[in-house]
């Protein structure tokens, strides 16, 4: 699992992020706010309280974060089993 090491807030719905390897970008985030639980993030002043978790998760109050791995897929642009070989090879178990 990939650790976010540093995170920044930046203007309209993105965050700018470094992970454990060096690996670093920006993720916009902007189509997501208004939807489901990300309805919070209509309030900008909500969405600029992102943190990192103990785990290296980005996370908001009241337990609502996003998974490092999916943010990490996007900021390099690979595929799932890019990052998780044991999907090419079919190994991966319920």
């Amino acid at each position: 699992m990939k650790k976010i090491v540093a995170c920044k807030v930046l203007e309209n719905h993105r965050v700018w992020l470094r992970f454990d390897d060096g690996v670093e970008g920006e993720v916009d985030l902007s189509d997501m706010v208004g939807k489901g639980v990300f309805a919070a993030w209509l309030d900008y002043e909500f969405f600029r309280q992102a943190r990192l978790d103990e785990r290296g998760g980005l996370t908001w109050p009241g337990d609502l974060d996003l998974c490092p791995d999916a943010l990490y897929l996007e900021v390099t642009g690979l595929k799932p089993e890019d990052l998780f070989p044991a999907l090419k090879e079919g190994r991966v178990h319920a």
